[in-house]
């Protein structure tokens, strides 16, 4: 499985929002000057995960972007699921129409794969994200 700039930049500006002062909204224009991402790539990205209820957007000057929850209820998994699809490494995970399913000898290697992808993406948040970032810096490395 491989994460495409949409997962990748929709984490890097939900982290930036988190790192933000509680109810202060974020403009794609401030998220794109901060992370580098393109203002127009982010509205893209932005219409699914309002959809998802990720983030809430307001209109008008003092507009912008909130988290649509508290960040310890939004974890990766949610972010890359609504912006990437399904987790999944292999489609024949959840197709149940495939013609070998049964007598599939790797078929079990992909599911368990899958499941230690979903477990590793559902259990980190955005606060984790966040206590991660700001202890960044304090980390001292011995040799």
């Amino acid at each position: 499985m491989r994460i495409s700039t949409r997962g990748r930049y929709s984490l890097e500006a939900l982290l930036y929002m988190a790192l933000l002062p509680d109810g202060e909204y974020a403009s794609t224009r401030s998220i794109a000057e901060s992370t580098g991402i393109s203002d127009g790539y982010l509205e893209q990205l932005f219409i699914a995960l309002r959809k998802a209820g990720i983030v809430q957007g307001i209109r008008g000057p003092q507009g912008g972007y909130v988290l649509g929850r508290d960040y310890d209820r939004i974890t990766v998994g949610d972010i890359l699921r609504t912006v990437e699809g399904s987790l999944e490494p292999v489609e024949c995970i959840s197709v149940t129409t495939c013609p070998i399913r049964k007598d599939c000898k790797s078929r079990q290697t992909w599911v368990d794969l899958y499941n230690e992808i979903a477990g590793c993406a559902d259990s980190v948040t955005l606060k984790d994200l966040t206590h991660s970032y700001k202890t960044m810096d304090q980390i001292e490395y011995t040799i």
